[in-house]
């Protein structure tokens, strides 16, 4: 099979029950689909089933519409959550940014090395200082200022910008911003972020100065779903650097950005490729 040959993502949430693979694996057959990959994972606490499968798109008889048509009669018996996503058809993903350039750099640098299969379409700003790094790139660079009292209007033209260039995901690569709660909610699940703290430690602003007077043998970043809980949200990836105590304040932060803008990346990676799939407050990632 070519590298570049398209595939369909099939993601499944249910209530577990007997039956439920061989179901999906033989309407898939049925069709002439080829699967190319299967993952799938029971939560005994909860009762409820999760899986993920990859079809070889040229091996289906039939069309997506069709598919999508034939399996809503399992999906219904089994009480489904479900989609089906075409490959060939790149997510749009703004990312939102303030002063730090770390993971933004990180993240556009990947983006142009196609080592993340999406479309960039804009990076909006509060502040002006990242326009000729985004603009190098070739994508469009929008400032939007953020005022220190009133930032409704601000939000209201993020997410009218957002909406205008059909953004499937949105990133928060360090914008340090509170997302008003009517955001939150309607990007649920498509609103990503990185928090420098390995969550629920040192949760809020400064983290590496807690971190650093409380003497901390590890830090660490968290990437997670944005809620109207702050920093509260479903967790996608986290990671930890060993520090000690000849560590000052300033290392800490300089190698926290390390461990931030890795995190960021894996996470969105995992986001773009329908590896997470929320389940209240907690995920489900498929390696």
């Amino acid at each position: 099979m070519s590298a570049e040959e398209n595939v369909y993502r099939l993601i499944v949430a249910c209530p577990d029950k007997v039956g439920i693979v061989a179901a999906v694996s033989q309407i898939v057959a049925d069709h002439g689909g080829w699967l190319l990959e299967s993952n799938y994972f029971s939560d005994h606490e909860t009762g409820w089933f999760f899986m993920r499968n990859e079809i070889r798109a040229s091996s289906l008889l039939i069309d997506l519409q069709e598919f999508r048509r034939s399996f809503t009669p399992i999906a219904e018996k089994y009480s489904m959550k479900w989609y089906i996503r075409d490959t060939a058809i790149q997510q749009k993903v703004v990312l939102l940014a303030s002063h730090a350039s770390h993971c933004l750099a990180d993240l556009l640098h990947r983006w142009h090395s196609d080592d993340l299969d999406c479309e960039i379409p804009c990076v909006i700003s509060n502040h002006q200082n990242l326009r000729s790094m985004v603009e190098w790139h070739g994508i469009s660079f929008i400032h939007v200022p953020i005022g220190k009292i009133q930032k409704r209007p601000a939000f209201e033209k993020i997410m009218e910008l957002i909406d205008s260039h059909g953004a499937d995901t949105i990133v928060l690569a360090r914008f340090m911003q509170i997302i008003p709660p009517d955001m939150c909610g309607k990007y649920k699940g498509r609103l990503l972020n990185i928090h420098h703290s390995f969550l629920p430690s040192f949760v809020g602003a400064n983290p590496y100065e807690k971190a650093y007077e409380r003497g901390v043998k590890l830090i660490g970043a968290t990437s997670h779903y944005v809620t109207e809980d702050l920093d509260e949200g479903p967790i996608i990836e986290q990671d930890v650097m060993r520090v000690g105590h000849r560590h000052k304040k300033e290392d800490l932060v300089r190698l926290g950005k390390d461990v931030e803008k890795t995190v960021l990346a894996r996470a969105l990676r995992n986001h773009l490729e329908d590896r997470v799939v929320v389940q209240g407050s907690k995920t489900v990632v498929f390696d």
